[in-house]
């Protein structure tokens, strides 16, 4: 079998582990957890980082922070691209706010840009929730002056792509805020877990507090102090006093330490998926579709995306080989039934080719060359 997805935490991650558990240390959310954040974002190129419970939950707290921020209100619209995640389009439902799906693109599968501009003309939206699929790379210089020429926040969704850059800056460290996912089969693992990185302090301190019930003992002192004057809170009442409708959506200090022990091999799994990856576009034949990426990119690939109207053969082909595969992401949301029971069925050009005719092929931290030739010699004799 060659397995989509392998597990990052070793046997060395969990004999880590175990010595630590014999010392008797905190497990829930403490110093640990300040700890693994401080090394993510020095890592990752950005000023805070904040570890949750999940990318979906990152996702949410971000779009839920402008809301207690005044950025946003209930009502506004968010961009947030077709293809994509559940976990993209839901929180935007949840939290009282009119989602606008936007077709990708058939190059790096992020949006497309006369689509994105057109619906910024037609819509006004506030946020665009940006996505960038399988590790490709979007065009950040024009998403961004688009976003910044039209007033538009831009969110990124990084939950795949950990380690691309573009023109050599990370991903996840240009818009207001970025969303990761610690879950098992991305480029980390902490079981379970998701990060949200901001540069900017005031952002910050409303993460750190939304994520925590909304109170203020997270959050750096200068923010506890001015909170505790304008409302009068006493000392007494200050460790259960609540400012913000927040959640609770934090991690542990047991999950933040396996995270350690993940960002010890950070370099290493990316540089075999970006290698990986090569091997993919090297030995699939001129038949299928590729992804184009100019010199300005690198791509630390989540999974390899293929798109071919014969995609049942190709399928078919994989399973007598034992290849694992899945649909590229779900398709097109717009073809979903999370936008179905509420707007019925959206027709995108590009996402609903990628609905019909896309997939995704393994590449993990531990996925042979080998492997790689193998998978392409099967897809490229399915189509011969």
């Amino acid at each position: 079998m060659i397995e989509l997805a392998k597990n990052t935490i070793d046997k060395q991650d969990i004999d880590r582990l175990i010595e630590w558990l014999k010392t008797y240390p905190r497990l829930t959310k403490g110093k640990v957890t300040v700890e693994y954040e401080d090394r993510w974002s020095t890592i990752l190129g950005s000023r805070h980082a904040v570890f949750v419970n999940s990318g979906s939950s990152a996702n949410l707290l971000m779009l839920y922070t402008l809301i207690e921020m005044g950025k946003i209100k209930v009502g506004d619209k968010v961009i947030v691209p077709a293809l994509s995640w559940s976990t993209d389009l839901a929180p935007v439902h949840q939290l009282g706010l009119q989602p606008v799906l936007c077709d990708c693109n058939l190059e790096d599968l992020s949006v497309d840009i006369e689509h994105l501009e057109r619906l910024i003309a037609d819509h006004s939206p506030k946020v665009l929730l940006l996505v960038s699929v399988l590790g490709l790379v979007p065009n950040m210089d024009a998403l961004l002056k688009i976003c910044n020429d039209n007033k538009v926040i831009l969110l990124e969704d990084t939950c795949e792509s950990l380690g691309s850059k573009y023109k050599g800056k990370t991903l996840g460290t240009f818009g207001l805020m970025s969303s990761f996912s610690t879950y098992f089969g991305h480029h980390l693992s902490t079981i379970e877990g998701g990060m949200v990185c901001t540069d900017d302090t005031e952002t910050y301190n409303f993460l750190k507090s939304l994520r925590s019930h909304g109170w203020a003992r997270d959050m750096d002192p200068s923010y506890q102090y001015d909170l505790r004057e304008e409302f009068g809170t006493s000392e007494f009442n200050e460790q259960y006093t609540f400012y913000y409708s927040g959640f609770n959506l934090r991690s542990t200090d047991l999950q933040a330490f396996i995270g350690l022990s993940q960002l010890d091999k950070y370099d290493k799994v990316m540089e075999r998926r970006h290698a990986n990856y090569n091997v993919y576009k090297k030995n699939l034949n001129d038949k299928f579709w590729r992804p184009s990426e100019s010199l300005d990119t690198y791509v630390s690939n989540f999974a390899y995306p293929l798109i071919h109207p014969a995609r049942e053969k190709i399928i078919e082909a994989l399973r007598d080989n034992k290849i694992e595969h899945r649909p590229l992401i779900c398709g097109s949301l717009g073809s979903q039934p999370i936008w179905l029971k509420r707007y019925g069925k959206m027709s995108l050009p590009n996402a609903d080719q990628v609905h019909k005719f896309g997939m995704y092929l393994p590449n993990n931290q531990n996925t042979t060359p080998e492997e790689i030739k193998t998978v392409c010699d099967v897809v490229n004799r399915s189509v011969e």
